[in-house]
């Protein structure tokens, strides 16, 4: 394998431990979109990937900018969801009384989250299951290859791209289940649905540009839903905490 692979194997992983572990829908955001790129940047390296766009003098494949499209797409619909529903609106109708109220409670609910970050105990279980998910991704290519048809004679190379759609895939399930809001919810089935995307054009073994548009389509569709189910959660409990709804029922 080239250095380049070594690379974007790197980025990859680390974007997806991101959006597993830290809380701050920030990073994780940052992550997606990183993701997104490296992932499309990993999948031109394969050898059937032909340059079809010429720019500034070099050669790129359109799929490269399919990804980053969707990436953008993606990091822009759920940004703007996270800043619409993080603000508080109608303070204009509060007296003083209610408005200086509201300043203390924002001041002692900013205390306890800061103490509740620090916190390395809330970090343990998204760490361990990170580690178990990529111990999952490096064994299972061996006992359930699917590249290796394609690059018989690059059994290295197989096993990389095996190992990231399992990792792609797993690293999804596991943000699903530790999610504690609906953003991170719905970064967990973006995360899903690019490691099957993923999985897909590597046994495809010819790139259907269609078929790529219409994945890229999905995952646009799936931002927007999960912008939708935000807005009508937070409209009904003013939170996007999952937990937090259970106590304001």
């Amino acid at each position: 394998m080239t250095i380049t692979i070594w690379i974007l194997m790197t980025l990859l992983v680390a974007s997806g431990a991101v959006i597993a572990i830290m809380r701050d829908w920030r990073f994780s955001l940052i992550a997606v979109l990183v993701n997104y790129i490296a992932q499309g940047l990993l999948i031109a390296q394969q050898q059937f990937i032909v340059p079809d766009l010429v720019i500034a003098g070099r050669q790129f494949s359109s799929l490269v900018f399919i990804k980053l499209i969707t990436g953008i797409g993606v990091a822009i619909i759920l940004g703007i969801t996270a800043l619409t529903f993080s603000r508080e609106y109608g303070l204009e109708d509060l007296d003083e009384f209610s408005l200086a109220e509201l300043r203390r409670a924002a001041r002692v609910a900013q205390r306890a989250s800061s103490q509740e970050n620090r916190k390395f105990g809330d970090y343990i279980v998204p760490i361990w299951a990170t580690l178990l998910v990529g111990l999952a991704s490096f064994f299972l290519p061996r006992v359930l290859p699917l590249a290796v048809e394609m690059y018989p004679d690059q059994l290295g190379l197989a096993r990389a791209i095996d190992f990231m759609w399992y990792w792609q895939v797993f690293i999804g399930l596991i943000s699903l289940v530790l999610a504690t809001d609906i953003l991170k919810l719905g970064l967990g089935l973006l995360l899903c649905l690019s490691g099957l995307d993923l999985l897909y054009t590597t046994l495809a073994n010819r790139i259907n540009i269609l078929a790529l548009g219409t994945l890229s389509l999905v995952t646009l569709l799936l931002a927007l839903a999960i912008a939708y189910l935000s807005g009508l959660l937070y409209g009904r409990f003013k939170t996007l905490n999952l937990s937090e709804t259970e106590r304001l029922k």
